[in-house]
């Protein structure tokens, strides 16, 4: 198991990539540290079930990005845990689409109040403990969006652009303290955020260019994530992994 006796932060765990990346990394020994804004009857069960199966600890935390009070005090849960924190992996964000010209300053500063603003200060507290595991990894999710910049993408691709920027920033700091810090940039994803703000034909226009044909699965970010949690990316810092099918 890659992630034994390590214990992993991960954000917006309750669906998507972040639910899959809480199995991946539960099935591969990692004690986890869940954090999500909404925690229905449905995905409590889904926790039970993978603490079972894979005989590790999840311990389950509100966050909500929206609320800075929130994530100070969130952190400060984690801090307060006697166990220490090795990973951690930034994955909770939200999107919004429109042209540049239709772009209001309210949604640029909503996007980037929980893509960018709110995840720094999570990650600025959630350091302090993982500088003491002196093997820690930080993995920020951007989007191939933020390196491409999509039609109708100015505030997400924006934000999630900065992430990038910050991550390779973070890892020139952190690097003596035996962090290393990478982002996965996903392409076209298998979620309910894709299917909710992409339209079917753009999804199908995408395809076409794709060197594989298809959209990726949430379990095939999980499974990048594993590797950049991992020691098989010992000396991998400050890049930006696109996994994208070939776009």
């Amino acid at each position: 198991m890659l992630l034994k006796n390590r214990t992993a932060v991960i954000t917006g765990c309750n669906k998507g990539i972040g639910k899959k990346t809480l199995e991946v990394f539960s099935k591969n020994g990692a004690d986890v540290f869940a954090c999500c804004r909404t925690q229905n009857p449905s995905f409590k069960k889904y926790i039970k079930n993978l603490k079972k199966k894979y005989n590790t600890k999840i311990t389950l935390f509100t966050l909500d990005l929206e609320d800075i009070e929130n994530v100070k005090s969130c952190a400060k849960k984690i801090l307060d845990k006697k166990k220490n924190v090795d990973i951690l992996v930034n994955n909770a964000a939200s999107i919004e689409s429109s042209l540049f010209q239709m772009t209001t300053l309210e949604d640029l500063k909503k996007i980037f109040q929980i893509n960018y603003f709110a995840q720094t200060v999570f990650t600025q507290l959630i350091l302090k403990k993982i500088v003491r595991s002196k093997n820690g990894s930080v993995i920020y999710i951007s989007s191939s969006s933020a390196i491409d910049g999509n039609i109708g993408r100015n505030a997400y691709s924006s934000s999630k652009a900065s992430v990038i920027s910050q991550a390779k920033t973070l890892s020139r700091e952190m690097g003596r303290l035996k962090v290393r810090v990478n982002t996965i940039a996903p392409g076209l994803t298998k979620t309910k955020l894709m299917e909710k703000n992409t339209s079917q034909k753009a999804i199908l226009d995408v395809i076409q260019t794709l060197s594989l044909k298809r959209v990726g699965l949430p379990e095939e970010i999980a499974n990048v994530a594993l590797f950049l949690a991992s020691d098989l990316s010992s000396y991998i810092t400050g890049q930006t992994l696109r996994v994208d099918g070939g776009m």
